[in-house]
């Protein structure tokens, strides 16, 4: 399930501090911590896509496999605790979270309830 595009691309521990931490002091980034293995991730991937395109720019996601290489690491030091589970950074912060598949319009309230400062 690998995408790229300008505004959804997958990141690693290597590039998670400035794709994500330091990317965020601009715009706001959604992480979605997931696993090819697990069926909900796959579930969310297509609505968590539409409603980062419907923002058109204005908030990115930085899709993280947990299994690949040490990827683990940023799970567990922002313990997450299942998958999926998006975190949203702003200004370097994290400033909320869900965990599970939900359907797009709920996604899409979620990002506008939680990053209206941002986005404004």
């Amino acid at each position: 399930m690998k995408t790229e595009s300008k505004a959804i691309f997958d990141v690693d521990e290597h590039d998670f501090q400035a794709r994500v931490l330091d990317a965020s002091a601009t715009k706001p980034v959604l992480v979605d911590f997931w696993a090819d293995w697990c069926g909900p991730c796959h579930a969310l991937a297509p609505h968590l896509y539409r409603a980062i395109e419907e923002h058109d720019g204005a908030v990115e996601l930085a899709k993280l496999e947990v299994d690949e290489g040490e990827n683990m690491r940023l799970a567990g030091k922002y313990l997450v605790r299942g998958f999926p589970t998006v975190i949203a950074f702003w200004q370097g912060e994290e400033v909320a979270r869900f965990s599970s598949a939900k359907p797009m319009h709920w996604i899409t309230e979620w990002i506008d309830t939680n990053l209206r400062d941002a986005l404004t």
